[in-house]
């Protein structure tokens, strides 16, 4: 997929460092948001996370995708496929993990064409809807989802216990 100089693609191993230092901030702006609730960034957590994708790439119930302006990788969004969950009391669902834009190439589109490329795969895999979380703070993605169609459908509420 192709958009005024952009390209959607499935990552491969080459991008794991650009995608591990996205990832890296994701976990930095959530534990940002939150302290208490997000884990802290901690060791070479852009190395953890890079790891942690190339765990992905070659499972059939996951996908990630990453946008690419002039041979840069400027974001990327990780979905997968979850099994019917009678935790969450929801049947089999595509889920979004994680999205995320470079500040520089916000507001540009980039994120909307990451999330087309995640709900497109997921639709060839016969899902009939798309489930994701995002902080409560981060008004910019809640904004963006609800404008491609999500809607809220639970609340996480979070409490610590003293003393542990």
């Amino acid at each position: 997929m192709t958009s005024q100089g952009l390209i959607i693609r499935r990552a491969e191993e080459r991008d794991l460092e650009a995608v591990g230092r996205l990832g890296a901030r994701l976990l930095r702006d959530h534990h940002g948001f939150d302290r208490l609730r997000f884990m802290a960034p901690r060791g070479n957590t852009e190395s953890g996370y890079a790891w942690f994708l190339g765990t992905q790439l070659q499972r059939d119930d996951a996908a990630v995708f990453v946008a690419e302006r002039e041979a840069q990788v400027v974001g990327y969004v990780y979905a997968g496929i979850e099994p019917q969950s009678w935790k969450e009391l929801r049947d089999e669902a595509g889920f979004i993990h994680d999205v995320y834009v470079d500040e520089a190439a916000r507001r540009c589109g980039v994120a909307t064409a990451l999330l087309e490329a995640a709900a497109d795969w997921l639709g060839s895999r016969g899902m009939p809807r798309i489930v994701l979380w995002t902080a409560a703070r981060n008004e910019s993605a809640r904004r963006l989802f609800e404008r491609l169609g999500f809607r809220h459908t639970m609340t996480e509420m979070t409490k610590e216990i003293p003393g542990v």
